[in-house]
């Protein structure tokens, strides 16, 4: 290649990263924010569930239009888009009073939304064969790591000046993500002169491809786990005992828990994976968090809970990395760009449905419970992928 792959992944892994820190600087404090400063008293848990959800709602509805565009007119234009659009919503949330008026915005997050798929698609298109898997084994790491320091900044923040100061600190640091990607991602590999597809041909194509089209379900499904008790991590505090002026800070180190045990395990298991197969790493580390959020269930002490998102995280750093290193595998490099547009589609149905589930599930059952049955859903899937799931070879190291 005529740029350097390996500049590039460094470049857009910190663009990345710092998208997923300004998420995790506000996001993760919605319930509290539509509390304290939105007045939202009863159904709490629903509303936290609805303003997680809308947004990932929009943005899988509109994420094959925003790749059709990528494949006509490249990555880095989309990116760059989100990028900008994302924190100039950020902002205008600073100045939002109104319940409704924050759902409107939440929306329109999600019909701008695309920074990390867009950094994701350049990555697996303008990396060379060989070390595609490699590189999407280390991205994987990136949105972890910022949400590793953006929960603890964002928790200071709640706490010394206020939930509503915490999304000016998120468009602050997403206008920094994105004049990253302005000025240094480079993509080489597009060919601007090329037909645009069509999502309905890019859907017919995947749904010919049966071990891809597994890949997008549990991925879906994978997405869905983890947003099941996202919006629900703040209220669980409160209930364990935490204090509502010290609520924000303390779900800040427990959200960190799991990036943190993100970041140390994730490319140890993309090591594993290239010698004993992903296939095997993504079983591993469904079952180690369905087991993970078992044992979640019975914990009332905050330190304790802290350990187990943490150990949760440990074994649960294995699945992203593998399922993009096994859409890799299982799709041609002509298609891969779009595989992950579809990918991204996937996960973000996931995400969309799990604040929702996990919102109106917690009113009803409990919050425990919650934990109960997302553990045994992600136990089912780790059990139905080893047994029907297809069938790889080990991937040949990319040293």
């Amino acid at each position: 290649m005529a740029f350097s792959w390996k500049r590039n992944l460094i470049t857009l892994w910190i663009g990345v990263f710092f998208c997923g820190m300004a998420y995790t600087i506000s996001i993760p404090f919605l319930p509290i924010f539509l509390h304290t400063e939105l007045g939202i008293n009863k159904g709490l848990e629903a509303w936290s569930g609805i303003t997680f959800g809308i947004t990932f709602l929009a943005s899988a509805l509109i994420a094959p239009y925003w790749g059709s565009l990528a494949d006509k007119y490249g990555r880095k234009p989309m990116l760059i888009r989100s990028g900008f659009s994302l924190s100039v919503l950020y902002f205008a949330t600073f100045f939002v009073h109104d319940p409704y008026l924050f759902l409107g915005v939440r929306i329109l997050q999600g019909l701008l939304a695309g920074f990390v798929p867009a950094s994701i698609a350049l990555i697996a298109t303008n990396t060379p064969e060989k070390e595609v898997g490699y590189a999407l084994g280390v991205m994987s790491t990136a949105s972890a790591a910022g949400s590793v320091i953006g929960p603890l900044v964002g928790g200071f923040v709640s706490h010394w000046v206020g939930n509503r100061e915490s999304f000016l600190v998120s468009g602050c640091v997403v206008l920094v993500a994105a004049f990253i990607g302005l000025f240094g991602a480079k993509e080489t590999n597009f060919n601007r002169s090329a037909a645009r597809s069509g999502v309905v041909d890019d859907l017919k194509s995947a749904a010919h491809n049966r071990p891809f089209m597994m890949i997008l379900g549990v991925t879906m499904l994978v997405a869905t786990s983890v947003m099941i008790v996202e919006p629900l991590l703040t209220i669980y505090v409160l209930q364990m005992g935490g204090n509502q002026g010290s609520a924000s800070l303390t779900s800040g180190i427990i959200f960190s828990a799991v990036g943190i045990a993100t970041v140390i395990a994730a490319p140890r298991w993309g090591k594993l994976g290239q010698k004993i197969t992903y296939s095997k790493t993504l079983f591993i580390g469904l079952l180690g968090g369905g087991i993970g959020n078992l044992l979640q269930l019975g914990t009332h002490h905050l330190l304790a809970f802290g350990i187990l998102r943490f150990s949760y995280g440990l074994f649960f750093a294995a699945v992203y990395p593998a399922l993009n290193a096994l859409i890799v595998k299982f799709t041609d490099p002509s298609f891969r760009g779009r595989a992950f547009s579809l990918n991204q589609s996937a996960t973000q149905l996931g995400t969309m449905s799990g604040p929702i589930i996990g919102g109106f599930l917690g009113g009803w059952i409990g919050i425990p419970l919650v934990f109960a049955v997302n553990g045994l859903a992600l136990i089912s899937v780790a059990f139905f992928f080893k047994h029907r799931g297809p069938k790889v070879n080990a991937v040949p190291s990319a040293e």
